[in-house]
Parts: C-alpha cells; structure tokens; sequence
C-alpha cells in the first residue's frame, strides 16, 4: 500500500509542476504584445523521492525582436522599439506538451487511488 501512496505523491508533484509550467506559458502567451518583456522558462530538477518540482525561473536570453512604429510612445530616434522574444507557435507547443504530462499524472494518481480503494474493500471483507 506505501508504493500506491507513494505514487499518488509522485504524480501529484508532477501534476503540480505542470502546472507551474503551464502559468508560465499562459504568462507569456499574454505578453508577447508587451514592449521589453523577455520569455519565461522554467527547467525541472529532481526533488530527492523520484519526483520533480520547479526550478528557478529563467528569462530567454535571446534578443528582443525591433518593432518599427514611429508612432509608437517607446519608439528611438529610428522609429523603433524592442518587443518582446515570444514566439506564439514555441509557447503552444509548449503548452500543449505541459497540459498531455499534466494529463498523464493525472491518469497515474486515478489508477493509483482506484488500486488503493480496490484494495481497502479486499481489506474489509
């Protein structure tokens, strides 16, 4: 019963992280039209019991993309401004991966708890 409790615990800590990946995603997604705004990552590292949990946050070092709007309140001398480094197609794929990993925990923690209920009622009898 310990290794069904167990990966309950596993698969809830996986389902937690992503989760966080997924935030991070949908807060990128939102500002990819905000001047100046660098891509979030997150990477995952091992928590010691078989699981993952969240790292640190990372900002994308890639360049930000120069957007030429005159009119713009933020554009330079050239007519420019730095937009942001989100590629919408990267942030829906990543989103897409995030929410299948969180799904599949999901299943896991089902199978795990339905076990344990199966065999609580072997238990009783």
């Amino acid at each position: 019963m310990g290794d069904l409790i167990r990966s309950m615990a596993l698969s809830a800590k996986g389902m937690a992280a992503q989760s966080a990946r997924l935030g991070h995603t949908a807060e990128n997604i939102a500002n990819a039209d905000t001047p100046g705004y660098r891509r979030k990552t997150v990477a995952f590292r091992p928590d010691g019991a078989g699981g993952v949990v969240p790292g640190p946050v990372r900002l994308d070092p890639r360049p930000l993309q120069r957007v030429h709007d005159p009119g713009h309140p933020l554009a330079d001398e050239s007519g420019s401004y730095n937009g942001s480094n989100v590629d919408l197609v990267i942030e829906v794929a990543d989103a897409r991966a995030a929410q299948r990993s969180y799904d599949a925990n999901l299943r896991l923690f089902d199978q795990a708890r339905q076990m344990t209920r199966g065999l609580l009622d072997l238990l009783r009898r």
